[in-house]
């Protein structure tokens, strides 16, 4: 009975804490499966061995399941990266535990020398990995500090309360689509290797940016309490759609330049 207790304990936390999740298990399911599909041929057997023969949509939303747990509770700040109104990222404050674009770049760094890390380390840092380039790119994890990254901005998904976070979280894409994560991959993967390159390419920063772009643009176009729904989904669809891309591309780039 103690232990059945302790796991409803455990899954009471992540349901109660699920509206900061970066894009929910769908969308880093999808984020994953492009990234692994456009993986080189020896670098996808190289990673997955690395990944103890899973794939990169097993260990997609990791970060999701452990962060309360006290060996990660450090990693909590690591999956967005606030931008308050008037700043940008470069101006904005820093978390001093890090942030999505600070733990990216020292899990990328710490990745490139994967030869001299151990076995466990090396596993742990492309679960990071996968999971953050996710996040990045899901537009707010770059929100402003003082409503907590929409997570304060009430507003209605077809008539039910929730906030903005929520929505370009998990809203969006349960709504627009019904589709598996293969679908998705199916009906986005489709461009030609030059539109792969061009999304795939810049730096960290510079994606990092893009998303507080995309971010403020979110902002200029809600009002608290407002209700959103078919006029909203249809209109913003292109642009999940295309984070998606990006982020999918960018994992893949990542991980056949590392390996």
């Amino acid at each position: 009975m103690k232990k059945l207790a302790a796991v409803f304990a455990v899954l009471m936390i992540f349901v109660g804490t699920g509206n900061s999740y970066g894009w929910g298990q769908k969308g880093h399911d999808i984020v994953a499966y492009i990234a692994q599909c456009n993986l080189k041929k020896g670098v996808k057997k190289k990673v997955i061995r690395a990944l103890d023969g899973h794939t990169l949509m097993y260990y997609s939303s990791w970060m999701d399941n452990i962060r309360s747990f006290p060996e990660y509770r450090h990693t909590s700040t690591w999956h967005y990266a606030n931008v308050d109104e008037g700043y940008t990222y470069e101006t904005m404050p820093k978390e001093p535990a890090g942030d999505v674009y600070t733990a990216l770049t020292d899990v990328i760094e710490k990745l490139k020398d994967h030869k001299n890390l151990p076995d466990s380390l090396e596993n742990q840092y492309l679960r990071f990995l996968i999971h953050l380039v996710g996040d990045m790119h899901c537009p707010m994890h770059a929100g402003r500090k003082t409503d907590l990254g929409g997570n304060q901005l009430k507003v209605k998904w077809f008539g039910s309360d929730t906030n903005i976070h929520s929505v370009w979280d998990t809203a969006l894409i349960k709504s627009v689509r019904k589709w598996s994560y293969i679908e998705w991959r199916d009906n986005l993967d489709i461009l030609s290797k030059e539109e792969k390159a061009r999304l795939a390419a810049g730096t960290p920063l510079d994606w990092m940016n893009e998303t507080v772009n995309v971010c403020k643009h979110i902002y200029l176009n809600v009002e608290e309490g407002e209700n959103l729904s078919w006029d909203y989904m249809y209109y913003n669809f292109p642009v999940l759609e295309l984070q998606l891309q990006k982020a999918g591309y960018r994992l893949a780039r990542i991980l056949n330049e590392i390996y």
